[in-house]
């Protein structure tokens, strides 16, 4: 399975990028980027809509889903995906926003700037197979 994760900040500023898995085949990042970033106002509409943080699907591109997890601080978690697995995407995103608070605890992190520490990258990336 294939999946793209991008941690957009409250600014609609990029926090976080990265292919999980095995990469996507179409056409590469920037049209994982475009498709993200047009499913934004569907997860601003929802996000008003729902109480909950996690959205579920909001958007589809061919066969690609975007789901999505919003916090109470307006940052919104995106994954591109293709195949459904609620429960495990829900999980994924519950745990990768424990892990940015954890990050944001960091005194030299400054809010909404973009996470270039490999260490979360890493983290990022064995979440993703414990649980997509």
């Amino acid at each position: 399975m294939s999946y793209y994760l991008a941690i957009i900040g409250s600014r609609d500023s990029p926090v976080f990028e990265a292919a999980l898995g095995n990469p996507i085949k179409d056409e590469g990042k920037h049209l994982h980027q475009f498709v993200l970033h047009a499913a934004l106002d569907f997860v601003d509409e929802a996000m008003w809509q729902s109480q909950n943080m996690y959205i579920r699907v909001v958007d589809k591109f061919n066969d690609w889903l975007v789901s999505s997890y919003v916090s109470a601080g307006g940052l919104r978690f995106m994954l591109l995906h293709s195949v459904k697995n609620e429960d495990g995407i829900r999980n994924f995103f519950t745990e990768v926003h424990e892990l940015y608070i954890r990050h944001l605890l960091n005194p030299f992190y400054d809010v909404d700037s973009p996470i270039t520490t490999p260490a979360f990258d890493l983290k990022v990336r064995q979440l993703a197979k414990r649980h997509l």
